[in-house]
């Protein structure tokens, strides 16, 4: 049986001896116009960037893997992954806040939002970098009631400490939305299925839920990762030596700008890359089964 219209149909169709038609395909001219012209500008742009003698090479080999700007990169790493572990496991426990029928524990999770999403990440960091103005001491003991002990606020928080904090609690909210987002977007009926069958709630949120959500949240998650490591330059205000901020020092020491600033965007790219790689591999392997 053929179906009309097919290539099984014209081929019943052909008489005995009968060559197949030749399949010619249409001319693009405008498209083959367009791609010459996008590889005449990458090759004026690759030539700007080898030919100009102003971008100094030569130092940017210089500096690349120097000793001081390699401490930098395992800072800027350092914080990164301090700001995505924190932010991420608090996101989480606020996305599940937000689908609370509880209406107290999900106002509290949108106002947590609402304010974190409100407020400039470099003001979050000024603040809890600041924070012995407000509060010289803590205080820990029973709520409203007397203290154990109490601590300075400058020894508890330092300022590798205030950026991780800050970084962490800036993200919280981003990834609370991204969490929620995962889990909203699965079928209803996953959830009833499974809760038909007796499954219990946590090995069906493991199981069922999660697996499911974590195609939706992957690729958020992935870009939010991605702009930390290069929010994480906003620290620089704390006079952090991460990477953007050793740059600094090293030009503002030697003048050689543009050298410096492309030894820090070589480095960016290299992390963001490797981000990015690690993104696919993950995005696939939560595809599996999934056209």
């Amino acid at each position: 049986m053929t179906l009309p219209g097919t290539r099984a149909e014209a081929a019943a169709e052909r008489l005995p001896g009968e060559a197949a038609p030749k399949v010619v395909t249409a001319p693009h001219p405008l498209r083959r116009l367009a791609a010459l012209g996008v590889l005449v500008l990458l090759a004026m742009a690759a030539s700007a960037l080898i030919t100009n003698p102003a971008w100094e090479w030569d130092v940017v080999g210089q500096y690349l893997f120097a000793p001081s700007v390699l401490r930098s990169v395992v800072l800027t790493l350092h914080l990164t992954a301090l700001g995505i572990v924190l932010g991420f496991a608090l996101g989480t426990v606020l996305a599940l806040m937000r689908l609370s029928p509880n209406r107290l524990l999900a106002g509290v999770a949108f106002g947590y939002v609402w304010l974190f999403r409100s407020v400039p990440l470099i003001l979050q960091l000024l603040f809890w970098y600041n924070l012995a103005l407000l509060y010289p001491r803590l205080s820990f003991g029973v709520p409203f009631g007397p203290g154990f002990f109490d601590i300075g606020t400058m020894d508890l928080i330092s300022p590798l400490a205030a950026a991780a904090l800050g970084l962490a609690l800036h993200q919280a909210a981003y990834a609370a939305e991204i969490v929620r987002g995962g889990l909203l977007s699965v079928d209803p009926g996953q959830r009833e299925a499974a809760a038909a069958l007796g499954i219990p709630r946590a090995r069906r949120f493991l199981r069922i839920i999660l697996p499911q959500a974590m195609r939706t949240i992957v690729p958020n998650a992935g870009n939010e990762i991605i702009g930390l490591v290069k929010g994480t330059s906003v620290v620089y205000v704390m006079a952090l030596p991460e990477l953007f901020y050793q740059v600094q020092v090293i030009y503002n020491r030697n003048g050689r700008v543009m050298a410096l600033l492309l030894v820090a965007a070589i480095w960016y790219i290299a992390l963001t890359t490797v981000l990015s790689v690690a993104q696919y591999y993950v995005e696939r392997h939560y595809g599996r089964g999934r056209s």
